[in-house]
């Protein structure tokens, strides 16, 4: 079973390429965790930003597909979800920074909050009039991620798509944010002792929120890699877990960059 299994995921171009599809989400979430965790916040909450982001990503799609090009759509679509993860996670970065309710707890209560949330939008708002799936209609072909296989045929009738790359692109800013910025020193060094970075003139409640905007955007791009590149419509729990993935890949990888990458492969 061990070897049929290695041999369906990197055994042939394929297989590899649905290998590359699953794991692009799970280095965004992976990276939304690992970047809360060098501020020493265990962000939990991934989930559910993942999903205000496949709202935000759905929103601009069905209101602009018909009547914006993709090259000006689908970058919109990106920063909608960013920006609603990013929405949905600083309630509890807020909540951390100045009454100091701990994120674990708001975090997941929040997971629960976006689930139902979700449930009510999608049913009552989002399913087209005489359809009884709990979806969105699907999108227009404009607000589709370019597949990678157009480029490269050996890759088959895959949904491995641009966000692929966007991925890979994020995991050197994040290396180079976090152990090349300024910032980034105040990152880790609120992470690793609150008090001697306090000492040092850094303001720690600015660094969670921050830090936890970040995470929140990284978990709400995710959604791109599904809604937008394989599936092309909002359905109910289309992150499949997705999020909570992210914090073994976290962990596997050590919050670094390579770590990260080979995690989210594993």
């Amino acid at each position: 079973a061990l070897v049929i299994m290695i041999k369906s995921a990197l055994g042939n171009a394929e297989g590899f390429a649905y290998t590359l599809f699953y794991a692009t989400t799970f280095i965004f979430t992976g990276l939304s965790v690992s970047i809360a965790m060098q501020a020493g916040l265990f962000n939990i909450g991934s989930e559910g930003q993942m999903y205000l982001g496949g709202l935000g990503l759905t929103l601009v799609m069905l209101q602009f597909d018909a009547s914006l090009s993709p090259w000006l759509l689908i970058p919109m679509g990106i920063a909608s979800a960013a920006l609603f993860g990013a929405a949905w996670a600083f309630i509890p970065g807020y909540l951390q920074a100045k009454r100091g309710s701990h994120v674990v707890v708001t975090t997941i209560m929040f997971n629960f909050i976006a689930a139902s949330l979700m449930n009510f939008i999608i049913i009552t708002y989002l399913i087209p009039v005489g359809e009884q799936n709990p979806a969105s209609r699907v999108f227009a072909e404009s607000g589709w991620i370019p597949r990678l296989n157009t480029w490269l045929p050996m890759l088959g009738e895959t949904p491995l798509n641009l966000t692929f790359l966007i991925a890979i692109f994020c995991l050197f800013a994040y290396g180079l944010i976090v152990w090349r910025t300024r910032w980034g020193y105040a990152l880790r060094a609120a992470g690793k002792s609150s008090h001697a970075a306090l000492y040092a003139g850094i303001s720690i409640s600015t660094v969670i929120i921050v830090a936890m905007l970040m995470s929140g955007a990284l978990a709400g791009v995710a959604a791109v890699n599904s809604v937008a590149g394989s599936m092309h419509y909002l359905s109910l729990n289309f992150t499949a877990g997705a999020g909570f993935i992210g914090i073994a890949v976290a962990l596997m990888g050590r919050q670094h960059p390579i770590g990260i990458f080979m995690a989210a492969l594993l």
